[in-house]
């Protein structure tokens, strides 16, 4: 038997749940949301399931925000289990454990931050509901578009994972660490990707994806110890760190879009090369990492920054013994 819980989350500066249930969705497929959640545009509600950071077990979430604050409805627990973990995991998911109010410094000290946030007003970074579930998605994508990897996704979920029912509609949540290596097969997923599952679980069940740790550790250490699991390499190790471990001042590099939208916005006329960009992001400190988001997830909303080019996509090789990188857009929204 389970019970159903409720808490608040009260912002520190502005922050909208309409945005975040938008966040990543206007150039891509329907339903791709870092935490694979839902907005009903109807009543506003932001429909979540996800792995406990504990690893022992999935909740639903709903989520409704109105002027005292984002109120979450939990599913899924047992009797007795506390829902504070689950409010503090929200608030890293939506970036709620941040100050909004010191963000808009930000804006005041670099114009364009300024006018971006004034287009997107409440936009924070939308993340992965943990480091094991940034993981997961990294190798079920790999060599696929985003619509399989999506059904995919979806598939392991209701087959190996847990639907809950999240005000009145089931939502499926990602297998356990435990359970997906308790299964004798994950369904739908090639060899390859059912072994770098299984590993990316037992890194989970070993501590190595443990979202404290990423955020407190050092950005360069972190990402090494990443590369080590099987199946996650360097685009992998950056994801799982900017994506899912709430981090708020790392330095996003490597990022073409990114670097398209900043030489736009700054006048470079070109896109801005790694010095330049380091350079400019020391004025969005302590945001460099949110910063980055807000100028990838909300910069075309300016007429200079809609008419950036877009780099060229990658394109794979289908024979190449070498694993390609995902399309790297996907870092930061």
């Amino acid at each position: 038997m389970t019970t159903e819980q409720t808490f608040t989350l009260r912002p520190l500066g502005p922050f909208s749940l309409l945005e975040a249930g938008a966040f990543g969705r206007a150039a891509e497929p329907a339903g791709d949301w870092p935490g694979g959640g839902t907005l009903d545009p109807a009543d506003g509600t932001l429909r979540l399931a996800f792995c406990r950071d504990d690893l022992g077990g999935q909740v639903g979430v709903a989520l409704r925000a109105d002027e005292g604050g984002v109120h979450g409805t939990v599913s899924g627990l047992d009797p007795g289990d506390p829902v504070d973990p689950v409010r503090a995991q929200v608030a890293r998911i939506l970036s709620l454990d941040g100050d909004g109010a010191a963000f808009l410094e930000v804006g005041e000290r670099d114009p364009l931050i300024g006018r971006i946030q004034a287009a997107a007003p409440g936009l924070r970074p939308v993340l992965f509901a943990s480091p094991y579930e940034a993981a997961a998605w990294s190798v079920i994508t790999q060599r696929w578009g985003r619509g399989q990897a999506l059904r995919a996704r979806e598939r392991v979920s209701r087959e190996l994972g847990r639907v809950l029912e999240v005000a009145g509609v089931e939502v499926p949540a990602l297998p356990t660490p435990a359970q997906l290596l308790a299964a004798e097969r994950i369904p739908g997923m090639p060899e390859l990707k059912q072994e770098r599952l299984r590993a990316v679980a037992r890194a989970a069940q070993g501590g190595l994806l443990d979202a404290t740790a990423i955020h407190e550790g050092d950005p360069a250490e972190v990402r090494a110890r990443l590369r080590t699991v099987s199946g996650l390499g360097e685009f992998a190790a950056s994801l799982i760190h900017l994506r899912a471990s709430g981090v708020q001042d790392a330095l996003v590099d490597g990022e073409p879009r990114l670097a398209a939208l900043v030489g736009a916005g700054y006048g470079l006329g070109r896109p801005a090369d790694a010095a330049e960009l380091a350079r400019i992001a020391e004025a969005w400190r302590p945001f460099r990492t949110w910063s980055a988001v807000l100028v990838r997830a909300a910069g075309r909303r300016l007429p200079e920054l809609a008419a950036a080019p877009d780099p060229a996509p990658r394109v794979a090789r289908p024979r190449t013994p070498v694993r390609p990188r995902p399309e790297p857009l996907a870092l930061i929204s």
